[in-house]
C-alpha cells in the first residue's frame, strides 16, 4: 500500500488533517500540489526548476502572511470617489508595519529565500523587510549518513528583536540544518524574534519531529507536502501522525523518499 492522505485527502481549513500539533501547517492546495509533482519528475530541468520553485514560494509565502501577519482597518479612495462620495474601501489589509527577515540558508534556500523577500517588499514597507545569510552544510560520515551540520559563514544585517524570521528552505529532511539556524537566532543574538516560521517545499516525519521537539513554541512549519514513502503499511493508511513509530521519509542516507532528489544540486546544476 502506497501513501494515502494525498488520495483521499482530509482537510480542514485549507490544511491536510494530522496528529503533527498545531505549529505545523501541512496546506492542502491541489495546484501547489501539480507543480511540486512535476518538479520532483526527473525530466524537471533548468530554467523550468527555477520557475517551479518561484511558483511555490511565491504561494507559500502568500499562506504564512495571510494566516500568521497581523492586519489594520483603512479608509481609502478609489478611482470612483470622483464620481461619488462612496468612493472609499474600508475594511482589513495586511499591517504593513512589520519588521520580517527571510533568511537564507545557502544553497538550496538562496532562491526561495529571495523570492519570499521580493513577495515580502511587494506588500510591507520595504524599509522593514531585510535578508540575512547562512552558509551551511550537511555533515556525513565515510557511509554518507548525516552526522550534523556545519556552519562556515553568516551574514546577518541587523537586529532580530521582535521580528517575524522566515527559514525558506525547499527540503525538511532530518531538520539538523535548520534546528542549528533557528538555535543560532534564538540563543545568540540580542532580543528575541516574534516568531519562526520553517517555509519548506516537501517535509519529512523525523523533520517535523526534530523541529517540534526542539522548538515546542515560537516555530511554525509551513509546507506543501508530507513525504513518508518508507513508513509501514499502518501508518501510511492512517492520518499522519497518529503512528510516530512506525513513519520514516528518509533512507540510510538521510535522502527524502519519494522526494525531489538534492535541491540543492538540481537547482544549482551540480549533479555531476
Amino acid at each position: 500500500m502506497g501513501e494515502q492522505c494525498y488520495v483521499n485527502p482530509a482537510a480542514r481549513d485549507g490544511e491536510l488533517v494530522h496528529e503533527y500539533g498545531p505549529n505545523v501547517h501541512l496546506i492542502a492546495d491541489p495546484l501547489a500540489l501539480t507543480w511540486l509533482s512535476r518538479l520532483s519528475h526527473p525530466s524537471c530541468v533548468q530554467p523550468e526548476v527555477n520557475r517551479i520553485v518561484t511558483l511555490l514560494y511565491r504561494g507559500l509565502v502568500r499562506e504564512v502572511i495571510n494566516r500568521e501577519f497581523p492586519r489594520k482597518i483603512v479608509r481609502t479612495e478609489t478611482r470612483m470617489r470622483p464620481l461619488t462620495e462612496h468612493g472609499y474601501y474600508e475594511g482589513e489589509v495586511v499591517d504593513p508595519d512589520v519588521d520580517v527577515t527571510s533568511v537564507d540558508i545557502a544553497r538550496a534556500g538562496i532562491l526561495p529565500s529571495m523570492v519570499c523577500f521580493e513577495a515580502l517588499c511587494e506588500i510591507l514597507s520595504p524599509g522593514r523587510v531585510r535578508q540575512d545569510h547562512i552558509l551551511m552544510n550537511r555533515v556525513t560520515d565515510a557511509e554518507d549518513h548525516v552526522t550534523g551540520a556545519a556552519t562556515h559563514g553568516r551574514k546577518i544585517a541587523g537586529p532580530i528583536a521582535g521580528r517575524f524570521l522566515l527559514f525558506p528552505d525547499p527540503m525538511g529532511a532530518t531538520g539538523g540544518s535548520l534546528t542549528e539556524a533557528i538555535t543560532f537566532y534564538r540563543e545568540r543574538l540580542d532580543g528575541a524574534p516574534r516568531h519562526c516560521f520553517a517555509l519548506n517545499l516537501i517535509v519529512t516525519p523525523e523533520y517535523v519531529r526534530k523541529l517540534t521537539s526542539a522548538f515546542p513554541e515560537g516555530v511554525s512549519i509551513y509546507a506543501y507536502r508530507l513525504d513518508r514513502g518508507l513508513s509501514t503499511e499502518r501508518a501510511l493508511a492512517a492520518r499522519p501522525g497518529a503512528f510516530p513509530d512506525d513513519e520514516r521519509g528518509l533512507n540510510d542516507i538521510q535522502y527524502i523518499v519519494p522526494g525531489a532528489g538534492g535541491m540543492g544540486e538540481v537547482m544549482n546544476n551540480a549533479l555531476s
